[in-house]
């Protein structure tokens, strides 16, 4: 299997469908909880933390150093930049882009294909 390299949310989306047969990438220094999910052609880069019960989404990108914590839910195609720390029960819909360093409190809920300015703080 492999991954779409591709940076843009909608643009791997659509090469999505043109492929199967997708793989998970995560590095060695990344830390996956055994009770979370990742979906196929999701990349999960150095340094990132993916806790408890969590479930990722198909095709998506948790950059270095992102912080997804217990009970999240990170739908389809969304990529997380570096350094976003996403506390419990925070839900982020298809297509999504957090920017860097940005984090999202308890229970909060980031709207599909929206863009998160970097470092911001979600409520």
């Amino acid at each position: 299997g492999w991954v779409i390299a591709v940076g843009d949310n909608g643009i791997r989306q659509k090469e999505s469908r043109r492929y199967a047969n997708f793989a998970r990438a995560i590095h060695p220094s990344a830390v996956i909880s055994p009770s979370a999910s990742i979906g196929q052609g999701t990349v999960v880069l150095e340094g990132a933390v993916v806790q408890a019960k969590a479930v990722v989404g198909v095709h998506c990108i948790i950059n270095c150093g992102a912080v997804v914590t217990h009970d999240c839910v990170i739908e389809d195609f969304v990529h997380l930049a570096p350094g976003v720390h996403l506390c419990g029960g925070v839900h982020v819909g298809d297509g999504a882009l957090v920017g860097v360093g940005s984090c999202a409190v308890p229970g909060a809920r980031i709207s599909p294909w929206i863009v998160v300015p970097a470092g911001s703080v979600v409520k």
